[in-house]
């Protein structure tokens, strides 16, 4: 097993713990991981059209709760010559299901990860792990909209600052991840907070797991 985040931390990678490493590796000749649990949620106000806008692109959304029913899909497979890895969160807010979709791709060239947020990548992000007492942290760099394959760069004030903190705690078995987005102008954009417990299954469903129709280009270096 060799994914995406694993070609990104190289030797570091060793020093994530075991269960964390296990989730992080999954590569195209793998089974597809699904998590279940609860997430608390957090949004901010000011953000509040530009959420609704992003959830109707299964990006983020407007919906904010606690003890919300949480799942998270993921898959490697290979797209357009690069590795990639689909991660599919769903939060059920009563009746109302919001998913949040990313691809995360190595780029062998850069030496870098890169993340399209959303169904079709509407966001490009780089991406920039490391491994803190044996949990995966994640943090954004550049962003650029990606739009009918070209890329433009997002200035410092309209791009988010994101980090995704992800580690497995021995005592009650689970998963717990802390991600947090935030805005230099607007402030808190959004936070969800939780724990969760995960299964391997088969690989039927792939194709089902595929936000991204195609990948010609990566965002420039």
């Amino acid at each position: 097993m060799t994914g995406v985040y694993e070609r990104a931390l190289g030797d570091d990678a060793a020093a994530l713990h075991p269960k964390v490493r296990e989730r992080y590796s999954t590569g195209p000749d793998d089974g597809v991981t699904v998590g279940q649990g609860e997430m608390d949620i957090t949004r901010g106000t000011h953000v509040l059209p530009a959420l609704y806008a992003m959830a109707s692109r299964d990006m983020l959304f407007p919906e904010a709760g606690h003890g919300v029913p949480f799942s998270v899909t993921t898959v490697g497979y290979e797209l357009d010559g690069h590795e990639a890895m689909t991660t599919r969160r769903t939060f059920e807010f009563g009746g109302k299901r919001r998913r949040f979709d990313s691809v995360t791709v190595w780029d062998e060239r850069g030496e870098r990860l890169l993340d399209f947020l959303g169904r079709g990548g509407p966001i490009a992000t780089e991406l920039h792990p490391r491994v803190e007492a044996g949990a995966l942290v994640v943090e954004a760099g550049r962003q650029w909209l990606h739009r009918d394959g070209d890329y433009h760069r997002l200035p410092g004030f309209l791009a988010a600052g994101v980090e995704v903190r992800d580690r497995y705690d021995e005592t009650d078995e689970r998963y717990h991840v802390l991600a947090t987005v935030e805005n230099a102008l607007a402030g808190h954009v959004l936070s969800y907070r939780g724990s969760f417990t995960q299964a391997m299954t088969g690989r039927e469903a792939v194709g089902d797991l595929r936000p991204l129709a195609g990948l010609p280009d990566l965002p420039p270096r």
